[in-house]
């Protein structure tokens, strides 16, 4: 295959996962849990309860919702800075890593002679390698702290469940991690093969 579209590819995977991932940070619904809605009353009453990393709602059955905006930085809880910290620097990491890549890859007049622009593109690629693994940690962390309360049978709070923009933020990380693999593909054997004298 040639190493412009194996390098167009792995552009358009990357671009797609960061958005993916951008998304995700301002998407409601992290956590979601209901309550209500059991059978044996003239009216089933249902309330939902959610939660993303800038606030927490209830929304009830007439649709009415109630959220609290999260003040400061520093009155959340550890785990969503942790994961506010983890989701941000990989957006930045596959920004610079879109830079690189930008600047690296074939179909580009910008960016050098050939052996200057490989390694352009292989820096972008470990760019957006590591931005995937950052993102897919942040989404790890979440998953874990809600999973723990969900799954503890001391804990008689509300136990929610994963929310859709987890997922999205998942599939959008191994996008992310893909298109780096195929920049890195791209310009191995041109790096790493015999040197032509």
């Amino acid at each position: 295959m040639k190493i412009r579209v194996v390098q167009i590819w792995g552009f358009l995977m990357t671009v797609l996962g960061w958005i993916f991932v951008a998304c995700t940070m301002a998407m409601e619904g992290w956590k979601i849990t209901s309550i209500g809605g059991m059978g044996g009353s003239s009216m089933i009453k249902v309330a939902w309860y959610w939660s993303s990393l800038w606030r927490s709602c209830f929304t009830d059955s007439t649709a009415v919702s109630n959220c609290y905006d999260f003040p400061v930085l520093w009155s959340v809880e550890g785990s969503i800075q942790i994961v506010r910290g983890l989701l941000m620097s990989a957006l930045s990491l596959g920004m610079l890593g879109f830079v690189l890549s930008l600047l690296g890859m074939e179909c580009t007049f910008i960016g050098g002679k050939d052996r200057s622009k490989y390694k352009k593109i292989y820096a972008g690629g470990w760019c957006h390698i590591v931005s995937g693994v950052l993102s897919t940690s942040g989404y790890a962390v979440y998953a874990q702290y809600v999973s723990v309360e969900y799954f503890n049978p001391d804990f008689d709070g509300l136990k929610y469940d994963l929310g859709t923009p987890l997922f999205l933020g998942w599939v959008g990380s191994a996008f992310h991690s893909a298109g780096g693999f195929f920049h890195l593909w791209s310009v191995c054997t041109p790096l790493c093969g015999p040197q032509e004298v």
